[in-house]
């Protein structure tokens, strides 16, 4: 697969929502089902690494269900608010009303 040129934003994050389902009944189907790692979990949501995208699993009245974005142009959108796992975003609209997620990008070491 070719490297995205540098001009594109990177879909960071797909979140769904687990539903009636525990978090962690959730992260146990999805590692027994695929070859993945878990970067955070708690009772409320988890993030699972793939090797092209993340996976989060979000708890009802926790977060909705969204498309995670990074981009530059994060704070065009509005003022990013600061997550506990120390990410900053701010979630927005896209016409047909869908939950994203605009986020900062994430500075690697």
């Amino acid at each position: 697969m070719a490297e995205a040129p540098e001009e594109f934003d990177n879909l960071h994050h797909i979140a769904i929502s687990v539903g009636e389902s525990s978090i962690e009944e959730m992260v146990n189907w999805y590692r027994e089902q695929f070859r993945c790692d878990v970067v955070y979990q708690d009772q409320t949501w988890a993030m699972l690494q793939f090797a092209n995208v993340q996976l989060a699993l979000v708890t009802p009245g926790q977060h909705p269900p969204h498309l995670g974005f990074e981009t530059p142009r994060a704070e065009e959108f509005g003022e990013l608010k600061t997550h506990r796992d120390g990410t900053r975003s701010i979630y927005v609209s896209d016409p047909a009303q869908n939950p994203v997620e605009m986020m900062e990008p994430i500075q690697t070491a």
